[in-house]
């Protein structure tokens, strides 16, 4: 998630002043700096013979079927970005709405020192829609939150089966509820906009990242790791909270570490958990690197061919 999106937007709209270029080269720099760092650490720690060993014996199939329930995964996400948009009146058919969420993967992962995916989402349909842009920023954050609320409930359940230390079990599990308390009041004060959709977004954000957790699995399955290792799924839901702070590039490097520090400290064999981690990027890099497609295609299909130039170059001014 781009935390920085809701002060650049709030920007935009009070002013024509944008970020400067040298201001996001520089942030670019540090987020690679800090992706090296992360990865040249890591690799001094594993041996990677034997993740090589264990990579040659993986199944096929199983690592199918990850994609599969990733894609899946989503396919599901967007559905729950079609909600809060049509809380604001933006009405998006199911097949253009995929494919703008899947242009905005690409922008993610493959242009972080450009214009981001869900600054592009933002952008686009407000002058499509002339939505103002507080409530398609919101709509994006929220869709953001959303997912956030799924995956501290799933760490929540996983840390009671892990974990043998009851205070961290209890404050992941009060934090848990407490945010999702807390991110409903905010959204029924601030937001009203949004309040219908509020839990049928929360269960579809749940969803998202149970079948991320069913990929993690079938990776686990295609490298042999029995489906009772329920400390590896555990490291992966830590590892995807790590990689939502904006300081690696897509978060390569930063769920290394984490899940590198974590086998050790659950006496895990460090080189699985390095292909685990490395095999769901990869998958990642996969299934966002076919958004690149609407990059040149207009994914609402508009009668304005023109947009996205025009999109992109409000963004870089």
């Amino acid at each position: 998630m781009n935390l920085s999106l809701l002060a650049i937007i709030y920007k935009m709209e009070e002013s024509p002043k944008q970020e400067s270029n040298t201001g996001k080269l520089l942030k670019l720099l540090l987020k690679i700096a800090v992706t090296a760092v992360c990865l040249w650490y890591v690799s001094r720690k594993i041996d990677f013979s034997k993740a090589g060993q264990a990579l040659q014996h993986a199944r096929i199939v199983y690592l199918l079927l990850a994609v599969i329930a990733f894609i899946i995964s989503k396919w599901i996400a967007a559905l729950r970005l079609q909600l809060y948009f049509s809380n604001i009146n933006i009405h998006l058919s199911p097949w253009p709405n995929l494919k703008l969420y899947w242009l905005g993967m690409f922008y993610n992962l493959f242009l972080p020192g450009a214009i981001s995916g869900d600054a592009y989402k933002v952008i686009l349909l407000t002058k499509k829609y002339q939505v103002p842009y507080k409530k398609t920023t919101a709509a994006v954050l929220l869709d953001r939150f959303s997912g956030l609320l799924g995956l501290g409930l799933l760490l929540a359940v996983y840390s009671l089966f892990v974990l043998n230390n009851t205070v961290i079990e209890f404050l992941l599990c009060a934090g848990a509820i407490g945010a999702i308390i807390l991110v409903y009041l905010v959204v029924r004060k601030f937001f009203r906009d949004f309040i219908s959709s509020f839990f049928s977004t929360l269960a579809l954000g749940i969803v998202v990242q149970a079948m991320q957790v069913i990929c993690v699995y079938s990776i686990m399955a295609a490298l042999r790791i029995p489906a009772h290792g329920t400390e590896y799924v555990f490291l992966f839901l830590v590892s995807s909270v790590v990689a939502v702070l904006p300081l690696t590039i897509g978060g390569l490097g930063a769920r290394e570490v984490v899940f590198l520090e974590g086998s050790r400290y659950f006496d895990l064999l460090q080189e699985t958990s390095m292909l685990i981690s490395i095999l769901f990027y990869l998958i990642t890099v996969f299934t966002s690197a076919w958004g690149l497609l609407y990059v040149f295609r207009d994914p609402l299909q508009t009668n304005q061919p023109d947009m996205r130039a025009h999109v992109t170059n409000t963004v870089r001014e």
